[in-house]
């Protein structure tokens, strides 16, 4: 694997951490293999702590002070780095997101949140969270919103994303909702800031309907795979388990319709939704 990058350690806690820990392993002599042993994690699990796409968790800072003898740095700081709006079980994985040059996704059943508009994401929180108040509700959306700011770089991360036509045929927030969300994707796709395949529903059972799939690559770190469900989700590193879940994703994106079909799709039913938004 290829040595993690330089970090600026000014940049962020999960930066100065990363930068550390290479400092303190390398100084001890430790491959990264050598120094994931004693916690029961893969040397591409450190490599992924040092250039940052992992978080440190307090029970590794611990035992990493143990192993490198860096008399408690790592417990110390690895809390600074803690503090997240996100739920618990998505933190990681968007800190990745925020990180990688590639991103390969399928969402079944909704729009995706990265390609989510506020007013989609307002409709889809109310449904999730009935009895949330305006504020929290409000809150939750800024947070999504902010998450979709990575699309503002022309080039980073490049994202592959493949719809599910049930996505656009289910209705979150009413037709004039639904009609700014799929003109929103559409214009990504024109501005080919995004590469977009739909899924039909004349495809069938292909490769996986029952869960997403997210797919994070990175110039100095093996990639992840995340997978989702109701309030949990599981980011997997081990190198089997991602070959596998990228297999899943080729199949999907193999069922799907071609770059322009899909296109024609989405503005096609966004226009059904415009017109019916528009009726009297």
């Amino acid at each position: 694997m290829a040595g993690p990058k330089d970090l600026d350690p000014s940049s962020s806690p999960r930066a100065l951490l990363g930068a550390e820990l290479r400092h303190a392993r390398e100084k001890k002599g430790f491959i990264q293999a050598k120094l994931g042993e004693p916690l029961f994690v893969s040397g591409s699990f450190i490599g992924q702590l040092e250039s940052g796409t992992r978080r440190m968790h307090h029970e590794y800072a611990v035992k990493i002070d143990e192993i490198l003898g860096t008399n408690g740095f790592f417990a110390r700081n690895c809390e600074a780095s803690a503090n997240s709006k996100y739920p618990n079980h998505f933190t990681e994985a968007v800190e990745a997101e925020a990180l990688a040059t590639s991103i390969r996704q399928f969402t079944p059943t909704l729009i995706p949140g990265l390609l989510q508009t506020p007013g989609y994401a307002e409709a889809l929180f109310q449904a999730y969270w009935p009895t949330a108040s305006e504020t929290e509700i409000d809150q939750m959306v800024a947070t999504r919103v902010e998450r979709a700011r990575l699309l503002t770089d022309p080039t980073t991360p490049l994202l592959w994303m493949v719809l599910d036509e049930a996505g656009l045929r289910r209705r979150v927030g009413g037709a004039a909702v639904m009609a700014e969300s799929l003109h929103h994707i559409a214009g990504l796709a024109r501005r080919r800031r995004i590469i977009m395949q739909v899924l039909p529903f004349s495809a069938g059972a292909a490769g996986s309907l029952v869960s997403g799939i997210k797919l994070m690559y990175f110039p100095d770190a093996p990639p992840l795979a995340y997978t989702e469900g109701i309030s949990m989700g599981q980011l997997v590193d081990e190198p089997a388990a991602v070959a596998r879940h990228e297999l899943t994703f080729d199949l999907v994106r193999a069922s799907a319709l071609s770059f322009q079909d899909s296109l024609a799709l989405v503005e096609s039913v966004a226009q059904d939704y415009a017109h019916e938004a528009a009726q009297p």
